[in-house]
């Protein structure tokens, strides 16, 4: 069956093995999904990500992040726009998840970064997702 928003699949995928407390998860691999990777790591909400060779596209592991508890680096994820219904914003209307302590992730002329990376380039774009 072929996935018209693979983006929110890949979301959906680490937000159930998130709540299922699984340590590695495999989502299928396309520059965005890995971008979006790319910048949960920086922002510390997995651990790691690797690249696996197969015969398609291939598959990224994802390495999912826990607290010393057991408490998931991820609260919550949300894909904000989506094929049906983009969502542009400028950079004055940039927004903040939860007051600054979640991301929002923005798709750019510049390439995919963090809201707070948008504001400070002082460019806009199609809002992908919140993480917290």
């Amino acid at each position: 069956m072929a996935v018209t928003d693979p983006i929110a699949d890949m979301l959906t995928i680490i937000r159930n093995a998130s709540r299922a407390k699984k340590e590695v998860v495999e989502v299928k691999n396309s520059r965005l999904s890995e971008d979006v990777l790319k910048i949960f790591k920086v922002e510390e909400f997995i651990s790691n990500y690797k690249f696996i060779k197969d015969s398609r596209q291939g598959l990224l592991r994802v390495y999912l992040k826990y607290g010393k508890d057991g408490v998931s680096a991820i609260f919550g994820i949300r894909r904000v726009s989506k094929p049906s219904l983009r969502i542009y914003k400028n950079k004055e209307d940039i927004p903040k998840v939860y007051g600054g302590l979640g991301v929002a992730v923005i798709s750019t002329s510049k390439g995919v970064m963090t809201d707070s990376e948008a504001r400070a380039q002082g460019i806009g774009g199609e809002v992908l997702l919140y993480i917290w």
